[in-house]
């Protein structure tokens, strides 16, 4: 029999390893959020309404490339601090090259003021002139996201923007994408997965194209149940390819469809806390 310091011990040890299990297991959630007309619209207004002069415009011009961006610095850029880098991409109805309407709410939710001042940050937000990424059926019958040369480009722009912002901190480089966005986000991670600390995507279109240098990554798949647009199956394809990955987050809105799964997420701090805890 053991003695009751020895039944102590052993509770702790059992106790520790339930609590590691779970820090490195993998995440499988459904929620059953709804949302209305009216919540869906003040959501998006009072994000809308948000003054963008802090997000300055530029353009990334190469022999092959011109591409327009606006970066977000940190209101605090103190020196000698290191600050993470952010970079959303948009989806397919943000196509242009007006350097404005790149900003939809995921890259928005930067410029309140309880994230800027909580969640201090390097903001990219660049826009396509056509698709950034290309879908077509596989072998197996699934839509997956194939990347434009665009998305190429990009990997030499954060190049550009780390030489330029040394104090960049290299470790926490983080993909966050809706719709296309989510698909050219996954598509960055599969061409360079050692560049990047961990992706958010929302509502995108799997790439296959890696998997196996995905499975040790930090990635959040949001998608809707409902969505038939970007159908809710490839993330269920992606999720199950990835058994492997213990970092892996998939959650499912029960009740959500391609156009309103951004709405729980645009007056919370759920993004930034989870892309803040995250690193290479």
């Amino acid at each position: 029999m053991l003695s009751k310091n020895s039944s102590k011990i052993l509770l702790a040890l059992l106790l520790n390893f339930v609590t590691v299990s779970t820090i490195f297991a993998q995440v499988k959630e459904y929620r059953d959020t709804k949302v209305d007309s009216i919540s869906s619209t003040t959501n998006r207004k009072l994000l809308n309404d948000l003054a963008t002069d802090r997000f300055e415009k530029r353009t990334y011009k190469t022999a092959h490339h011109q591409i327009p961006y606006r970066i977000l610095k940190p209101e605090n850029n103190l020196k000698g601090v290191k600050f993470p880098l952010v970079i959303t991409f948009h989806n397919s109805t943000r196509i242009g090259n007006d350097n404005e309407k790149q900003l939809e709410p995921l890259a928005r939710i930067w410029l309140r003021d309880s994230i800027s001042a909580n969640y201090p940050c390097y903001v990219l937000a660049p826009q396509f002139n056509k698709r950034s990424s290309n879908y077509e059926n596989n072998a197996d019958g699934v839509q997956i996201a194939k990347p434009s040369d665009d998305v190429f480009a990009m990997l030499e722009l954060i190049e550009t923007i780390q030489k330029e912002f040394p104090n960049i901190d290299k470790d926490r480089i983080y993909l966050v994408g809706y719709s296309m966005g989510a698909s050219t986000a996954q598509n960055l991670m599969s061409i360079k997965p050692q560049k990047f600390a961990a992706m958010f995507a929302m509502a995108g279109v799997p790439d296959f194209s890696n998997i196996k240098k995905l499975s040790a990554k930090n990635i959040w798949l949001i998608h809707g149940e409902k969505d038939i647009e970007n159908p809710y199956i490839g993330s269920v394809n992606l999720y199950n390819k990835l058994t492997s990955n213990k970092k892996l987050i998939f959650t499912t809105f029960k009740n959500l469809d391609h156009n309103n799964i951004t709405i729980p997420f645009l007056l919370t701090a759920e993004i930034p806390k989870w892309l803040f805890a995250q690193h290479k």
